[in-house]
């Protein structure tokens, strides 16, 4: 029997539904500190925070004993995807903002494809300055963009897994991004900043 501490994510997952609930202690401590960076980014509220994160878990539990998760070496992944309908949820009860949209159907088709990332060039690094500037002028995103770009940046997720965890298109998740690098070029330029990737 392979030793826990030598098994990937998936495979904890997989012997916690199978009854060791010491392979869901291991899960836990490995996960929990980038999950709760994760919800803190999100919520900005220590106490809101920890809420979110406890009823994270719960329904992971949950879904693992209803036998809702299957190996398919995404278990982050799939975990950031129950976090964040989690806090769309709160959102949702505390009746704050909706999500704003870049338009009201949803339509992408106004962006010119000249302004867009090259999401070919994902092995750049951005130098320590501009991700201290980022990360100051990124709590004064909405939430739909601050989360799309601390998922990028800060989680190394790709699009195609944003869009998964937050239930959204990948255009969408490509449109969010868009907006947020516009609203932080608008807010580096107001403070004299520049912003660059290397």
């Amino acid at each position: 029997m392979e030793l826990l501490n030598e098994m990937t994510d998936e495979q904890l997952a997989l012997s916690y539904i199978d009854g060791n609930n010491r392979a869901f202690d291991l899960l836990l401590s490995r996960t929990q500190s980038k999950l709760f960076t994760y919800i803190m980014f999100v919520v900005r509220d220590q106490d809101v925070a920890n809420d979110i994160f406890q009823e994270t878990f719960v329904k992971v539990i949950v879904k693992l004993k209803q036998g809702k998760y299957t190996n398919s070496g995404k278990f982050s992944a799939w975990l950031v995807r129950i976090a964040h309908n989690v806090i769309m949820d709160w959102y949702r009860e505390q009746k704050s903002e909706k999500i704003v949209e870049p338009t009201e159907d949803n339509d992408l088709s106004n962006l010119g494809g000249n302004e867009l990332l090259d999401l070919n060039v994902e092995n750049h690094f951005v130098n320590e300055q501009v991700l201290a500037d980022v990360k100051k002028m990124m709590n004064m995103l909405p939430p739909s963009q601050r989360e799309v770009v601390f998922m990028r940046f800060y989680q190394e997720m790709s699009f195609k897994e944003i869009a998964e965890a937050t239930n959204v298109s990948i255009n969408t998740a490509l449109g969010r991004m868009r907006y947020a690098i516009l609203n932080l070029r608008r807010m580096a330029k107001q403070h004299s900043m520049v912003l660059q990737l290397d």
